[in-house]
């Protein structure tokens, strides 16, 4: 029987190439790197711009004193207290669905009347479908040139 001859192979046809192996696999891969990295440094400032918002400046609210004997004082957004030297204020917005709550003086609570969720004079959750407290917002003092309290201010 005679053989049958087998075609040799050119080095370049059947051969598998390695990655690790050639200036070309090493430049190609470098310049993948240098192009993920010059695509990086170049978006994240893009990104950062498109994301940013400006802090709300807060919003103050100047209550002249005296209050009533009461103590309270209805504003348009918010609930101010006072009790002897302490004063806080709270949101006048439900915590469940965004009514305006009206404050009962007989009773000492605050109310919502949409779906009576009732809350403390401190905004804390007492009862009803709402699930969260009353947001409080600080109180500062300005008293005047006699150091008596001359107004309270809110910051909303």
């Amino acid at each position: 029987m005679t053989e049958v001859e087998k075609p040799q192979e050119s080095p370049g046809q059947g051969a598998v190439p390695r990655a690790d192996t050639g200036r070309r696999n090493l430049l190609r891969t470098w310049a993948k790197w240098a192009l993920a990295l010059g695509s990086a440094i170049f978006l994240y400032p893009l990104i950062r711009f498109a994301s940013f918002q400006m802090p709300r400046k807060p919003l103050l609210m100047e209550v002249p004193a005296p209050l009533p004997l009461s103590g309270v004082h209805s504003g348009q957004d918010f609930f101010l207290f006072v009790q002897g030297s302490d004063s806080w204020a709270v949101s006048r917005t439900c915590t469940h669905l965004g009514c305006r709550i009206n404050y009962l003086e007989d009773q000492e609570l605050i109310e919502c009347p949409c779906h009576q969720s009732r809350f403390s004079r401190e905004g804390k959750r007492l009862s009803g479908p709402a699930e969260k407290d009353l947001p409080r917002f600080p109180v500062q003092l300005k008293r005047g040139a006699d150091g008596a309290i001359s107004a309270y201010i809110v910051e909303m």
